[in-house]
């Protein structure tokens, strides 16, 4: 199997405050597009890093995951290439925002929307993942962290 067929494999945040959810709106090549805060595994991180960092990066918002909301598997495409997502989103406690930081290269804005909301902007959607968390996330769903494991070095950031 060649890398541009292997799954890219993404952390999401979700996160719901007064029955509203915390959303990015970012450029991508299909123009302005409601996210979760989300991203990219690094290498020689582990996911709940790598959510902690999205999140901050994104929102300018501390981010502690409690529970795993769900794996998410998603199509799409990348430089013109068809690629497969493989998503774990995770819930938790927002923490403090630090207004001087600047939010990551892309990201235009923060905002809080209902699930209504949500529903009625489909269109908009950076994946069909952005409301299926939600919608997770609004029916209970949580799962523990200590299903999740990693050896010794990725728990110490080291590929």
């Amino acid at each position: 199997m060649s890398d541009s067929n292997l799954p890219h494999v993404t952390v999401a945040a979700v996160i719901e405050r007064d029955g509203r959810f915390l959303l990015v709106e970012e450029h991508t090549p299909q123009g302005l597009r409601l996210n979760n805060p989300a991203g990219h595994l690094e290498a020689g991180e582990d996911l709940l890093h790598a959510v902690t960092r999205e999140t901050l990066e994104e929102t300018a918002h501390a981010f502690r995951p409690t529970a795993l909301l769900g794996v998410y598997q998603s199509h799409g495409t990348r430089r013109g290439a068809p690629v497969h997502y493989v998503r774990f989103a995770f819930t938790g406690e927002l923490g403090a925002h630090d207004p001087s930081r600047a939010l990551d290269h892309g990201i235009v804005r923060t905002l809080w929307m209902s699930l209504e909301e949500l529903r009625a902007s489909r269109e908009r959607h950076r994946s069909p993942s952005v409301l299926q968390c939600a919608l997770d996330h609004a029916g209970g769903r949580r799962w523990p962290l200590d299903m999740l494991h990693g050896d010794a070095a990725v728990q110490q950031g080291k590929p």
